[in-house]
């Protein structure tokens, strides 16, 4: 019971504009429960999240004028056919009798009736529900099975196909997988590795970040001792490439414009071997604040914060750099699977007016890079607006600006002789269906005249 109400309490805060994974991680926070009702918790709470419009569609056709549904009892049906749809290790009459006793607790005995008539009589017979046809209705269908917003859906198929599209769905809604970066100011991969087996960590290593470690298993990780040491941080193994391609020399000064909350700025600093300096701009206090947190556990000191806003920054620097990170706001179309509500905060109007802010922020950064300067602009989405065609405009139109071969930059080995072309040109889109991590955009420019 206290974890099915754990969720049901995280869930309401999200239908309130709460952000799932923020809620989550300060409920299991602040309140003391085994690692099995954490698990539970956090797979009810994402789990229900993603397939809100699958969960939706099946109570429009079991409530009547379900429209009328309040907040509250709607969350305690999704969470339990959440349970019954994809949970078989929870048996169905627990998750009904659960579910009846939360809503004696919160409502009155109509609402518990009604939720367990509604529960009871799906398990009676599941196929009274009607699905879209997938041949006669393959963008509803796939709306509704795989729980995408229409929008995003058609974009996907007009551009991937049928199939693929399925593939990115279904990585969009399997559970994130938890990454993390070696510290190498404190600690090479192998004792971290040692450090954590010891501490109860299953691990493996990235075959692409030199300082990737996956965490197949792993205790809360504010609760290990490498974690307090700053013998390691919380980064995707994709985020990771980032700073290896701009790779900074130690001694050299570095911009990086829309820094928070530091986890690239950090890395920076890593192969900088904590030697020079790096300029971290952003344009909220409170993320100048996590980088500087982030850094002093890390035990980093060449990090200087700076609030700027980097549509701006041009005019107030009148500095020039070797090396600019410009790793931009954007949809987050690519990392869905990790930011369980995304998908239904976002709008398709979004993406072109984001593109616009990322094309004024690379614009500003460009009069800041010196002549034979490199900059890097990195983005956690797959649309080709934000991306790859944000990067040709800004070469049409800036003859200043040319790509760079990024083959010599990569960490890793490059077998593929797709991937090697797209590198050789200067970008490379990672796409989860292909590349099986989360969807990231990188790209190469450098300044050969004024």
């Amino acid at each position: 019971m206290q974890a099915r109400e754990a969720a049901y309490r995280i869930l309401v805060d999200v239908e309130k504009g709460a952000y799932a994974n923020i809620n989550l991680d300060e409920y299991l926070r602040s309140h003391s429960l085994s690692g099995l009702d954490r698990a539970l918790v956090t797979e009810i709470v994402y789990g229900t999240v993603k397939y809100k419009l699958r969960l939706d569609w099946i109570i429009e056709q079991l409530v009547k004028k379900a429209a009328k549904l309040e907040t509250g009892p709607r969350v305690i049906l999704r969470l339990s056919l959440y349970q019954l749809l994809f949970l078989d290790r929870v048996p169905a009459s627990a998750v009904t009798n659960e579910a009846v006793k939360l809503a004696k607790k919160e409502f009155h005995a109509g609402i518990a009736g009604l939720i367990n008539g509604v529960l009871r009589g799906y398990l009676r017979n599941p196929a009274q529900v009607g699905w879209p046809d997938p041949e006669k209705q393959p963008l509803e269908y796939l709306e509704v099975i795989y729980s995408h917003p229409r929008w995003l859906i058609a974009r996907w198929l007009k551009r991937y196909g049928y199939e693929l599209t399925v593939k990115l769905c279904e990585f969009n809604n399997k559970p994130a997988d938890l990454w993390i970066r070696t510290n190498t100011l404190r600690a090479d991969r192998e004792t971290l590795i040692t450090r954590l087996t010891d501490e109860g960590c299953t691990v493996e290593k990235s075959r692409r970040a030199p300082d990737g470690l996956l965490l197949a298993t792993a205790p809360p990780l504010h609760r290990l001792p490498s974690f307090a040491e700053g013998l390691f941080t919380v980064q995707d193994e994709s985020s990771m490439l980032v700073a290896h391609v701009l790779r900074p020399a130690p001694g050299q000064v570095v911009l990086d414009v829309c820094a928070g909350p530091g986890g690239k700025s950090t890395h920076l600093a890593q192969l900088m071997e904590n030697k020079g300096l790096i300029i971290s701009c952003d344009v909220h206090e409170h993320r100048l604040r996590l980088i500087e947190d982030n850094a002093g556990r890390l035990g980093i000191t060449i990090i200087r914060t700076v609030l700027a806003d980097a549509t701006k920054i041009a005019a107030d620097h009148e500095a020039k750099y070797d090396l600019i990170l410009v790793d931009a706001p954007c949809s987050g179309l690519g990392v869905l699977r990790r930011r369980a509500d995304s998908r239904w905060r976002k709008k398709e109007e979004d993406i072109a007016l984001l593109a616009k802010l990322q094309k004024q922020i690379l614009e500003n950064a460009i009069r800041l890079l010196k002549v034979g300067g490199r900059l890097v602009y990195s983005t956690c989405t797959i649309e080709p607006e934000e991306n790859v065609e944000l990067i040709n405009e800004i070469k049409a139109e800036h003859p200043e600006i040319q790509g760079v071969n990024l083959v010599p930059y990569m960490p890793y080995n490059i077998e593929e002789d797709e991937e090697r072309l797209q590198l050789s040109q200067g970008v490379r889109q990672y796409t989860p269906f292909k590349d099986n991590m989360e969807g990231f955009f990188i790209a190469g420019l450098e300044k050969i005249h004024d």
